[in-house]
């Protein structure tokens, strides 16, 4: 096969950049105790890099301008196993927390999302079900400290969560502090780890630039994350197709991506899938579900908008 000289001059500068790269990492891990170790992550024009102790713990994390690569998206699932449904409203009763459960377990969603207060009856009515329970950490803000964040993990999972959603230092990262970012993930990934729980991070995308959401998602990546979150629903925006794709290729094929926030129809829902999404963070699920089993182009176009979160 021959190869025209634009191939052969792209192959050049990335094999070039390629070893440039290992040659940096080599000589920067040569700063670092036997036992340390870095991982280095591109995406999206980004590359972030993120060393670690012996322990497992966050010693220093970077962020610099690159070139981008694409992830893959993963193969689609049933709608109704991808949706957490969701309540996190403050008004939320223990009687609506119990309508959810009821739903959650009729349709047989992934999981129900609830503030951290009504994890423990979702456990208890859940119990035996395939429906898992779901709870926010630093939630909405994600300004509270890493050590009240693990509490807030420890005592969620204590009361019956195997996963957890919890919300980034959102002003360290506009800050450029990724240290403090990955340290705060990495501290929760430990936690919920080594409890059997899966973590879920949310990097409110509306408050973002494309290249901090890249970075936040590397972060999340090599700090020990199951899986990056749009947003919290409680911010200026939600989950867009755009964030969703960005958020697919910074991540690759392997982490989780979930889509929340302003997701009210099937067709939302399947949009956000197709761009890469393996979970929707929905309060109308339902109204998903049914447009997804009717043939009526109609009933869809004429259903209630519902908020979710």
């Amino acid at each position: 096969m021959t190869l025209d000289k634009e191939t052969v001059e792209k192959l050049v500068e990335v094999i070039t950049r390629e070893v440039l790269l290992a040659m940096i990492d080599q000589e920067e891990n040569k700063k670092y105790p036997t036992g340390d170790n870095c991982v280095t992550e591109e995406a999206g024009g980004v590359r972030v890099k993120t060393c670690f102790d012996g322990a497992g713990r966050v010693i220093s994390a970077g962020a610099e301008r690159l070139t981008s690569t694409v992830g893959v998206i993963p193969e689609d699932k049933s709608l109704a196993r991808m949706i957490d449904h969701t309540l996190l409203t403050p008004d939320a009763t223990a009687d609506k927390i119990a309508q959810l459960c009821f739903e959650a377990k009729n349709y047989h969603f992934a999981s129900v999302c609830v503030n951290p207060t009504n994890v423990k009856l979702c456990a208890e009515l859940l119990h035996n079900t395939d429906v898992k329970v779901c709870s926010v950490i630093g939630f909405p803000l994600g300004a509270t400290s890493t050590e009240v964040k693990v509490f807030e993990a420890q005592n969620a999972i204590q009361n019956g969560a195997s996963e957890i959603d919890m919300v980034i230092n959102i002003g360290a990262l506009k800050a450029g502090d990724n240290e403090t970012v990955a340290k705060d993930i990495n501290e929760i990934a430990k936690t919920c780890h080594a409890n059997g729980a899966i973590l879920k991070v949310i990097i409110e995308t509306a408050l973002l630039t494309d290249e901090e959401k890249v970075v936040a998602c590397l972060l999340a990546k090599e700090a020990g994350a199951d899986f990056v979150k749009t947003s919290t629903g409680f911010s200026s925006g939600g989950a867009t197709v755009h964030d969703v794709a960005l958020m697919r290729k910074a991540v690759g094929p392997n982490l989780g991506v979930k889509a929340a926030g302003g997701i009210h129809t099937h067709e939302e829902a399947e949009q956000m899938i197709a761009a890469g999404a393996t979970r929707i963070g929905a309060s109308a699920g339902i109204k998903i579900i049914q447009a997804d089993s009717s043939d009526s182009k109609a009933e869809k176009k004429t259903a209630a908008p519902a908020k979710s979160y």
